[in-house]
């Protein structure tokens, strides 16, 4: 198939509008009316993971971490990133990442984590503004419900557990069609009035030009009369971490090698807590302190992630437990996450998880 139709399906589950200013998601080599056969999933794209793929036939690779996160002026092959980009573009396999607008959304990368751990109704932990957006627009009475339905069908209305979410209210409108127009109510020149409904509905700004594309479509008037309003209510949909509880307590050291054995981790470094019973658990995959605040203030008992420097240790005091399992180790099981979407959506798509570690640290036992 078209890699279009790939790169397609893995955006609408973690758009590249939700990933964070400094990241660099997408597709990063290949072009999108190029057909793919086979891919192959990583964490990571390294010189080993492009050769494994030139030995499975695979002409895309998919994976969490972007292999370019800066712009590159040369490429002479002086270093791995460019000597990956050049193999690549040598053997002709597309290279496409999904990093952090997948740690962004509800069932992404943090989703999968607090599956592997089995914490219960977990939901984002911090959040994200400035996501929602608000469209009211005016319809006469008798093609309300097709707006309604042709809005919600393109992604409008769902709030937390609730899809179809919509208010109407009720008035009169008035407009007075010109020589040039062609009202599908009323007469050139004669002022109508009709009973409308202002039909309002929130949706994500990401989706706004196919609900737009929606409400043109299914709507009777020549010309729409609608509102868009930008909203600063969080969105419990998109943002950092997670939190949820386990469906029972631990012990400090019963929670470790619990933790040790369900993230398949060799080594965690850990803080604070002052030995209480771990039951609510805070998750962010890759480094994640800058949300050790708020999995306090949300009363997490335990904060799951990585790379936390050793000044940030001293922060947990006696409020909650720090579990610092490593970057590669919190975010291995991204690679399964995104196989497992795409295998649902094109069962007949070739595509294998690599063979390879691509871990740049090693323990010594």
């Amino acid at each position: 198939m078209r890699l279009a139709e790939i790169v397609g399906f893995l955006e609408s589950l973690a758009p590249l509008s939700l990933q964070e200013d400094y990241d660099n998601s997408g597709l990063i080599v290949g072009n999108p009316q190029d057909e793919v056969n086979r891919a192959l999933v990583a964490l990571d794209c390294t010189e080993a993971i492009v050769e494994e793929a030139i030995e499975n036939h695979c002409d895309l690779i998919i994976t969490h971490h972007p292999i370019v996160f800066k712009g590159m002026k040369r490429f002479n092959e002086s270093n791995y990133v460019e000597r990956v980009v050049a193999k690549a573009i040598r053997h002709r396999i597309a290279l496409y990442a999904s990093h952090t607008n997948l740690d962004n959304v509800q069932g992404g990368v943090n989703a999968k984590i607090m599956e592997q751990l089995g914490v219960e109704n977990a939901m984002i932990l911090s959040p994200k503004r400035n996501i929602l957006k608000k469209l009211r627009v005016f319809v006469p009475v008798s093609h309300s419900e097709a707006i309604k339905n042709a809005l919600f069908s393109a992604g409008a209305g769902n709030i937390s557990n609730y899809s179809e979410c919509s208010f109407s209210s009720s008035g009169t409108g008035t407009f007075l069609p010109n020589e040039h127009a062609s009202p599908t109510i009323g007469d050139i020149g004669r002022r109508e009035e009709v009973e409308e409904h202002a039909v309002e509905v929130i949706y994500p700004y990401y989706l706004e030009r196919k609900i737009l594309i929606a409400m043109y479509e299914s709507h009777p008037y020549e010309e729409v009369a609608y509102d868009i309003y930008s909203l600063d209510n969080t969105y419990q949909e998109v943002g950092s971490g997670m939190i949820g509880n386990l469906p029972e307590s631990f012990s400090t050291q019963d929670f470790l090698a619990f933790l040790k054995e369900k993230m398949n981790v060799q080594v965690i470094r850990h803080a604070g807590g002052s030995g209480k019973a771990i039951q609510r658990v805070a998750v962010c995959g890759g480094a994640g302190s800058f949300l050790l605040q708020k999995a306090i203030s949300s009363g997490a008992d335990v904060f799951i992630s990585a790379d936390f420097k050793y000044h940030e240790f001293f922060n947990a005091e006696d409020k909650i437990m720090i579990a610092d399992i490593g970057h590669f180790e919190s975010e291995q099981f991204t690679q399964h996450l995104l196989l497992e979407v795409i295998r649902k959506k094109f069962p007949n798509f070739a595509i294998q998880i690599t063979k390879e570690s691509t871990n740049p640290i090693k323990y010594y036992f």
